[in-house]
């Protein structure tokens, strides 16, 4: 019986989504059934599935497939919203504990970097300091940068995931004036494919990691029945988040790489002149920017006032 129903499942529809199911939302479902299994008992359950005739048991896996399937398909709506929350978008009940959480970053970057001008200013370094500049300055990496260098940073986010992926998000505005959010759809239509698979790769890892987060979280469902699904969920939704970093970084590392190596393609195709030098490199694309944000119909002047944020509209 059971050779029969994996034969009228396989195929194309196996290839398709088993290795989909074989993931946050298989674990999900399979995790739930063990433990429904132990509480209520695994014979009863068998016992009843082999009294059954053949229609009804395939039925039964058709139903549990499709539920899996389902549950995948309406989780994934949520996918972009629970990263936003990972990230520190919260909502202005949590403002307090928000704004206690960037506060605590904006010290650390405080402290980080006056450790690394104290190691950079001695005459004769160790190893060990040279280490240390290294690790300090990895540190620094995943925190944003305010240009402006006043008291507060405004561009912190409450959650060390956000802090990585806004810090890759205004590098390329930190070191050429191309705000992130407005040039990289046209810049990404110019990449080359290799790049964009890369890009496109870190992103589904990215996602996964959001997706077991997720999964990990629901699988405190299970509860009632047993008591080993909190930490179980605990653990997997910890190591989702730890997940969900290094990605995020490796992410980030690559859109920083793209901007490095292909801006000059956004000028051309733009059919706008590049910058002479790098003394050129910034003004030029903020201009650049401020055209792309504007109304249609823009003028692009590469005269600017100040090395600023520049202004939503």
């Amino acid at each position: 019986m059971t050779a029969k129903i994996l034969e009228g499942v396989g195929g194309k529809v196996a290839e398709n989504w088993f290795p989909a199911l074989l993931s946050s939302p298989f674990l999900f479902w399979v995790g739930g059934l063990v433990i429904t299994l132990q509480k209520f008992g695994w014979r009863s359950a068998l016992e009843w599935l082999g009294q059954q005739p053949e229609p009804i048991q395939l039925g039964v896996l058709v139903v549990g497939l499709g539920g899996a399937i389902a549950s995948a398909f309406l989780v994934e709506r949520f996918e972009f919203g629970i990263l936003r929350g990972l990230e520190g978008y919260w909502h202005p009940l949590f403002d307090p504990l928000k704004k206690r959480r960037i506060q605590h970053y904006q010290r650390q970057q405080h402290r980080l970097e006056a450790d690394f001008q104290r190691l950079r200013a001695k005459t004769t370094r160790s190893p060990e300091d040279n280490q240390k500049l290294l690790q300090i300055h990895g540190q620094l990496d995943n925190l944003p940068l305010d240009l402006d260098a006043g008291p507060t940073n405004p561009y912190l986010m409450p959650t060390r995931l956000g802090n990585i992926l806004r810090a890759y998000e205004r590098k390329s505005f930190e070191k050429y004036g191309l705000d992130a959010i407005v040039c990289w759809p046209r810049l990404w239509c110019l990449l080359p494919d290799t790049a964009r698979n890369d890009i496109s790769t870190a992103r589904a890892e990215l996602n996964a990691a959001v997706r077991l987060f997720i999964w990990s979280l629901l699988f405190w469902v299970w509860i009632p029945w047993s008591g080993w699904a909190l930490p179980i969920g605990a653990v997997s939704a910890w190591t989702a988040y730890r997940w969900a970093i290094a990605a995020a970084q490796t992410y980030g590392i690559l859109i920083e790489t793209a901007f490095d190596l292909y801006r000059a393609q956004l000028y051309l195709a733009l059919r706008l002149p590049l910058p002479l030098d790098s003394a050129q490199e910034w003004e030029k694309g903020y201009a650049l920017t401020q055209y792309l944000r504007n109304a249609t119909g823009a003028t692009l002047s590469f005269s600017t006032g100040d090395r600023g944020e520049p202004e939503s509209n």
